[in-house]
């Protein structure tokens, strides 16, 4: 048991290591992590890349049906920790301690030209359609291989 964070390794091996709370709000809140160091979910690479999803849909289902979970949410923050780390955590009901809207602040309603309805945040207004757009394309092109070919800076 890591003494310093209150938890307990459940199962590890030789790339991944899961490891549960001992102390805290939820039953069965785990992190699943690298055993070799890396900062950032961008670091990963070879068989660690290659095994992420399997592994966390084995650590997910465990936790799940230990604990009932209806689901187990996978969140994975930026900052503050040098270590990259999926905290798993199951959700059993409404109410839960668990975050499940991201939407942050007072919700409204948009209805777009085409009739849907889109929920935002008036703390976070949605974004103008050609930064989407070049987002989507931007995206779309690295992952075929291809260079963008420009369009609005996203940052």
């Amino acid at each position: 048991m890591d003494h310093a964070l209150m938890v307990e390794e459940v199962w590890g091996d030789d790339l991944w290591r899961l490891t549960t709370v001992r102390v805290g709000e939820l039953a069965g809140y785990s992190y699943l992590s690298p055993r070799r160091h890396i900062p950032y979910l961008t670091d990963l690479d070879g068989d660690e890349a290659a095994t992420l999803g399997g592994v966390m849909a084995m650590a997910s289902n465990a936790i799940r049906d230990e604990t009932g979970a209806e689901l187990v949410y996978a969140y994975v923050f930026g900052g503050g920790v040098d270590h990259f780390h999926v905290h798993l955590a199951p959700h059993r009901e409404p109410g839960s301690p668990l975050i499940d809207d991201p939407i942050k602040g007072a919700k409204h309603m948009t209805r777009l030209p085409s009739g849907e309805e889109v929920w935002s945040s008036d703390r976070y207004p949605l974004q103008p359609q050609g930064i989407m757009s070049a987002a989507i394309e931007g995206i779309r092109a690295r992952l075929s291989g291809s260079e963008p070919e420009g369009g609005e800076d996203l940052a």
